[in-house]
């Protein structure tokens, strides 16, 4: 027995010279699918072809033929861990694919929410001053690396700057209390979190001022530009490895990147297969930025979150039930949501779905172990509506700023 695992061992040790050699014909499949090097799919093509060129190649003789036959066979019932995970910025740090969102989660579902995450596999969490459970999270994560369950270089927080805090004067104040709540030294992500901002409330608690007669405060005034000036100065004192927006349209890009010493490294904005932007993610691509996806599921929880408001519910995309997403999730034995997920991460975009149920956030990480087809990414591409569902007409009077994003398509 011992002497039959090592030969298994040295097989597979030394298969990878074989891949190497004569991976060339297969680079297409690496373009196609965007995996990396030496990835179970493209193992299991290149062994299908070419089990006899490599034992040749290798020596390997009839035991080594016999194991690779056996691979090739194990191959689709193998968990796909080394698909790629992550996206690199243009400045060399590496974001995620998945993370887990927590908008609208209050500190105790949000803490337990972080702890599943990071149980699960996940890496990256997304939460922002406005979510007002920055302190939540930051126990967690203090727990996890104090304890060497992790290191701090491999968690990806991403954090944002309050609409409050829209004023270049406010941003190294802002950014420190973010700090303080997660008790980090420093972001892996800070984000504008929306182009129009609130002149001050009462305190920083008063996170959308309104006067005395309900009106939202909105700063008519806000300089996008010198606001990027003092997030720039965050990259600089340490306080954030990189730098981005959020639900910022093309023009507003255009005019950061245009204006910049650092570059937006990523842009988060809502998409989901009813909503692609893809007008806008070519934009993003040009200036080399790269974009996260919220809501990729619907976000259907702001059905409640409306209720709360006294707002009528909000349209609610029916992604989950979409009949093509239902067919490709039933040939795959996969849930509608991971269908929804894997297309965009196989396009190259970072997803954060928020939940707080275990078994869901479990269930919206398993998207590494299978690969869409290019007629299922095409079948997927063209669910495409154009729909946009979170237009923050909540804020009225935001809607009369020069800079509301969302006056122009994209």
């Amino acid at each position: 027995m011992a002497s039959r695992l090592c030969y298994l061992r040295f097989v597979t040790n030394t298969i990878g010279v074989g891949l190497f050699i004569i991976r060339a014909p297969y680079s297409g499949i690496h373009a196609r699918q965007n995996l990396p090097p030496s990835s179970p799919f493209e193992f299991r093509q290149i062994i299908a072809c070419h089990s006899l060129r490599i034992v040749k190649l290798l020596g390997l003789g009839v035991k080594g033929l016999i194991v690779l036959q056996f691979i090739s066979i194990q191959i689709p019932e193998l968990k796909m861990t080394n698909l790629k995970t992550d996206i690199s910025f243009w400045n060399g740090h590496r974001m995620p694919l998945v993370g887990l969102g927590t908008w609208q989660a209050p500190d105790e579902e949000v803490k337990a929410a972080v702890q599943w995450a990071l149980e699960a596999g996940y890496r990256h969490i997304d939460t922002a001053f406005n979510y007002q459970n920055e302190g939540a999270i930051g126990e967690v994560i203090d727990e996890w690396i104090k304890s060497g369950k992790v290191k701090r270089e491999e968690v990806f927080i991403t954090t944002k700057l309050p609409l409050i805090g829209n004023s270049s004067d406010k941003v190294e104040r802002f950014i420190k209390l973010s700090l303080e709540s997660l008790k980090l030294d420093y972001v892996d992500l800070y984000l504008i979190h929306f182009p129009v901002g609130f002149l001050p409330g009462k305190d920083d608690t008063d996170l959308f001022p309104r006067d005395e007669e309900g009106k939202a405060k909105i700063d008519m005034a806000t300089d996008i530009i010198a606001l990027w000036k003092a997030m720039e100065a965050q990259v600089d004192a340490g306080r954030a490895k990189s730098i981005g927006l959020s639900n910022f349209n093309s023009e507003q890009i255009e005019r950061i990147v245009q204006a910049s010493r650092i570059k937006p490294a990523n842009l988060q904005v809502e998409l989901h297969a009813y909503f692609q932007q893809k007008l806008l993610r070519a934009a993003c691509a040009n200036h080399d930025i790269t974009v996260c996806a919220y809501g990729p599921l619907g976000s259907k929880g702001r059905i409640e979150l409306n209720a709360k408001r006294g707002l009528p519910p909000p349209a609610i995309p029916g992604v989950l039930e979409d009949p093509v997403v239902l067919e490709i999730a039933r040939k795959h034995s996969k849930t509608p949501a991971q269908i929804l997920l894997r297309h965009l991460i196989q396009e190259n975009v970072v997803v954060i779905p928020k939940s707080v149920t275990k078994t869901r956030i479990q269930e919206n990480f398993g998207v590494f172990d299978f690969i869409l087809s290019d007629s299922e990414i095409s079948m997927l591409d063209s669910l495409d509506k154009n729909d946009r569902t979170f237009d923050f007409k909540f804020l009225t009077e935001a809607t009369e700023s020069p800079e509301f994003p969302f006056h122009i398509p994209f």
